[in-house]
């Protein structure tokens, strides 16, 4: 299968009226769409590590979540660090897909992916768009106590919570930076919000709007897409090998 006919099965799988209005994603990068894909490498984020291990080994895409290219460049100089890596890609022969808020909003995407992790029930969209994913725990849990537990099923590095009620059980969801949809989720009747990023600012009001909000990390609460690409990829060609790197570059001293 060829670039651009992969392209086109991601485009029917994740289809392209998803992509919310001030979005970039899609095709980012593609120096020859007739070109045969063998070797896929899936990334939350093309970083110039990641493009320089995919060079490195031989992959003929990157599967991304986070976009390439999110603002306009005005020019391809290795000056800037975006079109430093874009000159290396083009110049290796290597596309780049990214599948961005409409991987988001999915279904099966990443808040539907998000919400499973965290064990969540009769779970329903929310929020603009229908972006967010609203449910129920099983139990109702002290905050500190599930925090803990959403620490421990997203694998995050760390946490920070700021309690507004003393108990969960209605838990709404948004991965990555969410600090936007809190209204919504105490709109929708969620008496706790989890997202990547929140703020301070935010976090510090939790009390006065009456909603506990858990931060949980950008790259945590969305990594799990990766796996999602790399399953679309099995269906896709059985026989395109799929390699899932982690892209990660933020640091925590404890």
């Amino acid at each position: 299968m060829n670039a651009k006919q992969l392209y086109q099965k991601f485009a029917e799988a994740i289809p392209e009226h998803l992509r919310e209005p001030w979005d970039n994603d899609g095709i980012m990068c593609c120096p020859d769409g007739t070109s045969e894909v063998y070797r896929v490498l899936v990334s939350l984020d093309v970083t110039e590590e990641i493009v320089d291990y995919a060079i490195e080994r031989g992959f003929d895409l990157i599967v991304s979540h986070h976009p390439l290219i999110f603002k306009p460049i005005s020019s391809l100089d290795e000056e800037n660090h975006i079109a430093r890596k874009l000159i290396k890609l083009v110049s290796s022969g290597i596309s780049v897909f990214s599948f961005h808020t409409r991987a988001d909003k999915l279904v099966g995407g990443v808040n539907d992916r998000l919400a499973d992790i965290l064990g969540m029930k009769d779970v329903a969209p929310f929020g603009e768009g229908d972006l967010g994913r609203i449910g129920t725990i099983d139990d109702t849990m002290d905050i500190q106590d599930f925090a803990y537990r959403v620490k421990q099923l997203c694998g995050s590095d760390i946490i920070r919570y700021a309690e507004g009620l003393s108990d969960v059980h209605t838990v709404a969801v948004v991965g990555g930076d969410g600090k936007g949809y809190v209204k919504a989720a105490i709109d929708a009747g969620a008496d706790t919000y989890i997202s990547g990023r929140i703020g301070y600012n935010v976090m510090e009001e939790a009390s006065e709007m009456g909603i506990n909000l858990i931060e949980a990390g950008h790259f945590f609460t969305e990594q799990h897409i990766c796996e999602f690409f790399r399953e679309l990829l099995s269906d896709f060609d059985p026989n395109i090998y799929v390699e899932i790197a982690d892209s990660n570059m933020i640091r925590t001293i404890s």
